[in-house]
């Protein structure tokens, strides 16, 4: 059975990312980027151990101003007014910013290529990726995410509070906090567990807890903009994966991702909230995999016609000239 290496620290983009491989060091490299206010480790060993099961090297990393990568703590805290008016000019950095830290990971680690996966924020970060780093990217898929359109993929008025509300401050807070979130936006349709959403907030709060941090990334989202018209330049094989109970994200975002990236495969997810249940693991699994094969085939397919041009380059045909009029 494969296990994780030791978390290590990599320069990029003028910060320290904190990241963990796991599987094949010769497979094809697969970037895991999780979401707002989560650390790495909620990309759950055994989902890892799924991916590095078909054959795959899998990275997971902590996002800036969480966990135990960089926190940018000189930045502050952005107010209300900054957060709802998503005024850019004040935020310390934005998606783009962390698009380049996935990047720069990958530059440290030398890996030339890879099929990115992104959670929610982590879904807006390797689109970004997509756009900005188009010749870095295998193939994308893009998890409970949006386009950052205000007309799509806007939270449900119950989960305002969960974004807006006086962050918790003691460990049992987090925790308490970490329950009542999950029970707001988890999925419906499969079992909420309850002991281990307790077990994650623990151990994201004793690796680096960042309320300050969270703030700045939710900063970075609101000021990023709309992604829609810079989607249709994507070319990575895609696939948006949503769940039709989505309260934080709602189902028009995933739908919004998918129309605005050419020959995006959506697929919606009955009972699915914002959240990765544990008995969906093995669909995520197949539908990553599977798009990882498109590209594979894909780079055939654009193999092949180099072949050919290049026969037929070697071998020209001999053709009459014109006649004289």
């Amino acid at each position: 059975m494969y296990s994780f290496g030791d978390e290590q620290l990599a320069p990029a983009n003028g910060i320290e990312l904190c990241y963990q491989e796991i599987g094949d060091p010769d497979g094809e490299p697969l970037v895991l980027v999780m979401g707002l206010a989560t650390q790495m480790i909620a990309w759950f060993d055994d989902f890892c151990r799924l991916l590095a099961e078909r054959g795959y090297r899998v990275i997971r990393f902590d996002n800036r101003d969480i966990g135990r990568s960089t926190k940018l703590t000189s930045a502050g805290v952005p107010s209300k007014v900054d957060l709802l008016l998503g005024r850019r000019a004040t935020a310390p950095y934005l998606l783009r910013d962390m698009a380049k830290d996935t990047v720069g990971l990958l530059d440290f680690l030398e890996i030339d290529q890879a099929h990115v996966v992104g959670a929610s924020m982590g879904g807006m970060i390797v689109q970004q990726t997509a756009i900005d780093h188009p010749r870095r990217v295998r193939s994308m898929v893009s998890i409970m995410s949006t386009t950052g359109d205000r007309r799509s993929g806007q939270p449900s008025l119950k989960t305002y509070g969960l974004l807006l509300g006086n962050p918790p401050k003691t460990r049992g807070q987090v925790i308490s906090r970490a329950v009542k979130t999950f029970k707001i936006i988890g999925s419906p349709g499969f079992p909420f567990e309850e002991d281990t959403v307790r077990e994650m907030a623990a151990r994201s709060y004793d690796r680096g807890h960042s309320a300050a941090g969270v703030m700045r990334q939710l900063h970075a989202i609101v000021a990023s903009g709309d992604r829609t018209e810079a989607l249709h330049r994507v070319q990575a094989p895609t696939t948006v994966i949503h769940g039709t109970r989505d309260p934080l994200v709602k189902l028009s975002g995933g739908k919004a991702t998918a129309r605005a990236i050419p020959n995006a495969r959506l697929m919606m997810i009955d009972g699915m909230g914002h959240d990765l249940p544990r008995d969906l693991w093995p669909t995520f699994a197949e539908a990553i995999d599977n798009n990882a094969a498109r590209s594979r085939r894909s780079a055939a397919d654009a193999a092949a016609v180099r072949a050919e041009h290049s026969t037929d380059a070697s071998n020209p045909t001999d053709h009459p000239s014109p006649r004289s009029a």
